[in-house]
């Protein structure tokens, strides 16, 4: 007679960490995915190169002027670098997500990270953080480099400075944000980039030029027409409480149904 053994059941690591302790151990490996990637650095370099190199621009063409600018902020700069700038920090914030569909990394971190919400706020939030601190970053830059540049034609006001970095870190987390979204509600790197691009900069300048009053109102309600008006300011019937509004809804809505995505569909579909 063999005696019946019994294998106890495994040990339910998930069950025993805390919501709180679980995100905070998911956005320390996040951290660490996005900084050891290449393509982290060639997108940086690339916003870096656009809103630094424009800034110098700038600064040297204020410079050259016959009538040199006497005291102009140089922070203007700042917000037209950032225009151009977004696409590269997007295209980060949306690769991000994608990457891991298109090398089948995403079941390895989901059996990581079970926790599926978990899992896709950590990925949200230190990719917006990244973003959205190297954007100010960048544009604190773009408008120093104008100012030394074209000294002393261009002032650095302190106060309007913290204005234009605040408005300019916005417009970045919220279109990070609203990739990030995409990235999971897509999961496929050429369709994310095609929809960014169409929202954020095609379909803005596009839709107004058929002259259909429709048309212009359909452009009102789209990301890139509240970045370019919180940027620029050259939108017409744009205030930047509904810029805001447009930004704020997009981002939600992207995140909301990258979200469900996640919950609902198995990882590999």
């Amino acid at each position: 007679m063999t005696a019946l053994t019994t294998t106890p059941a495994p040990h339910d690591v998930t069950g025993d960490v805390s919501t709180g302790r679980a995100f905070a151990r998911t956005c320390a490996a996040e951290w660490t995915r996005l900084w050891t990637v290449k393509t982290t650095w060639w997108f940086l370099a690339a916003a870096a190169v656009v809103m630094v190199g424009l800034g110098a621009v700038a600064g040297l063409d204020a410079a050259a002027d016959p009538v040199p600018p006497q005291g102009d902020p140089a922070w203007l700069v700042s917000r037209i670098s950032a225009m151009p700038a977004q696409f590269a920090l997007l295209a980060l914030a949306l690769i991000a997500v994608t990457s891991d569909y298109a090398t089948g990394g995403i079941v390895p971190a989901l059996q990581w990270t079970p926790r599926r919400t978990v899992l896709f706020l950590a990925r949200a939030v230190v990719t917006a953080t990244v973003t959205t601190s190297v954007g100010a970053l960048l544009g604190f830059a773009s408008a120093l480099t104008a100012f030394v540049a074209a000294r002393p034609g261009l002032s650095l006001p302190a106060d309007e400075g913290a204005e234009v970095l605040g408005t300019v870190a916005f417009v970045f987390a919220a279109g990070t944000v609203l990739a990030v979204g995409l990235g999971f509600l897509l999961r496929n790197t050429a369709g994310g980039l095609v929809s960014v691009f169409l929202l954020m900069l095609v379909l803005p300048v596009l839709l107004p030029q058929f002259g259909y009053e429709w048309m212009s109102e359909l452009a009102r309600i789209l990301p890139g027409t509240g970045a370019a008006f919180l940027l620029l300011g050259e939108v017409p019937r744009m205030t930047t409480t509904s810029s805001v509004t447009v930004l704020l809804s997009w981002a939600a809505g992207g995140l909301l149904l990258g979200w469900l995505r996640l919950m609902r569909d198995d990882a590999t579909r």
